[in-house]
């Protein structure tokens, strides 16, 4: 998806961002006058932009009342924190091992073409697909997919704080269907309109979709080999470093400065392995040279990993430590790699958005500023909840859990 442009993606597997609540809408299907009127303008300015009107027809035939169903996506908040090790169980189970490993088998020449044509890892490929759409499974789920122009309509017209998003989005899916790549019946996609098997938004499919089998068009709703070709054409784009991996898994000695584990500074992995940090199992770095960040997702208790170039242009697809991992390990798991070594700290409970709330605001107080109030737990809450650690005597790993909020006296 991206100009997934630094925004975490809107995909199946993005999950839901939190927005202020919005106005109650129409069911789909019965006409809003104050809706249509917002497609009238929007028509008119895309038809000044070069939209032809029979694409304009075609495209809001029947679109004449926003979709509230795009809006309760757009604003559900979870309670809870989903822990990384069950995202991981659900995004890396058995059966999306089993179920990959046989799509890489049945499209092993294209595969092969697209690798060597990209230098892009052809698992990598097949495990975002896999874990963006079940291997094109949710794309035949009409409960689940939408029609992408009422979607990116419905947040351009009544999503506060997506109503540029949307705008820009659904003039690109026009676009689309002005080059006639696909047409409104197939343009199905998640609630804010990405698409296809690997989940594009328009923007981006216009900017890094590709034609695998030379037809013409970039169809990746209903052509596998074009939706991995234009994956790999995006990470190929973003920076991906042919032959490489995306991180290796990592053991940390004894005593070890915790304070190193903050995800931003580089170093060599030989400088990692002059403070200890090596890998799992006594494997040895293939490339001492290569530049690592080092990343523990649920802090001292759990796997540790070296990160390398690969996994932040994975992350520029979803820009989710989490969601980076799991493509990862899924394409590890399809070459046939076993899981991790270490095991997570499954009996730690995850801290509620209204915890980590309060946890931000605990540690603002205590002269530990997180940069905000927002529920989210990003690299400044990391860092604070990190020199709050050190402050006191606990391991400083930046992992926020309820032993931390109870330490600041929550």
């Amino acid at each position: 998806m991206t100009e997934r442009t630094h925004l975490t993606r809107r995909g199946f597997a993005a999950g839901t961002i939190a927005l202020a609540a919005a106005p109650a809408l129409p069911t789909v299907g019965h006409a809003d006058p104050g809706f249509q009127g917002w497609v009238s303008q929007f028509q008119a300015e895309a038809r000044g932009a070069g939209i032809a009107d029979a694409v304009l027809q075609r495209a809001f035939a029947g679109v004449t009342a926003p979709d509230d169903a795009v809006l309760r996506a757009a604003s559900a908040q979870p309670e809870f924190v989903r822990p990384i090790w069950e995202y991981l169980d659900s995004a890396v189970s058995s059966r999306r091992i089993s179920n990959g490993q046989e799509n890489v088998r049945e499209q092993t020449m294209p595969l092969a073409r697209i690798e060597e044509a990209t230098g892009v890892s052809q698992h990598v490929c097949v495990a975002i697909w896999g874990i963006e759409s079940s291997y094109g499974a949710v794309l035949e789920n009409r409960n689940v997919v939408k029609p992408v122009i009422r979607s990116l309509a419905t947040l351009g017209y009544a999503d506060e704080r997506r109503r540029r998003f949307g705008r820009e989005q659904l003039f690109a899916a026009l676009q689309i269907l002005q080059r006639g790549d696909t047409t409104p019946d197939r343009m199905f996609g998640s609630w804010a309109g990405a698409m296809g098997h690997t989940q594009f938004i328009p923007t981006t499919y216009l900017a890094h979709s590709a034609d695998y089998d030379g037809d013409g068009r970039s169809d990746i709703w209903d052509s596998i080999p074009d939706a991995l070709y234009s994956t790999a054409n995006y990470l190929r784009a973003s920076g991906w470093v042919p032959g490489h991996t995306w991180g290796y898994e990592v053991q940390i000695p004894g005593g070890f400065d915790w304070r190193l584990a903050d995800e931003t500074t580089e170093r060599s992995l030989a400088q990692w392995e002059q403070l200890g940090v090596r890998r799992v199992a006594g494997r040895v770095y293939p490339r001492p040279g290569d530049m690592g960040k080092l990343v523990a997702p649920a802090g001292s208790g759990g796997p540790a990993f070296l990160m390398l170039r690969n996994f932040d242009v994975i992350k520029r697809y979803n820009n989710a430590t989490s969601y980076a991992l799991a493509v990862g390990h899924l394409a590890d798991r399809l070459k046939g790699f076993g899981g991790f070594i270490s095991e997570w700290p499954r009996s730690l409970q995850p801290l509620s958005r209204d915890q980590v709330r309060q946890m931000q605001t605990l540690l603002t107080q205590r002269g530990f500023p997180t940069n905000g109030v927002d529920g989210k737990i990003g690299p400044n809450t990391r860092a604070a909840v990190r020199n709050f650690q050190a402050s006191v005597g606990m391991v400083p790993d930046g992992f926020a859990s309820t032993a931390i909020l109870s330490r600041l006296g929550g």
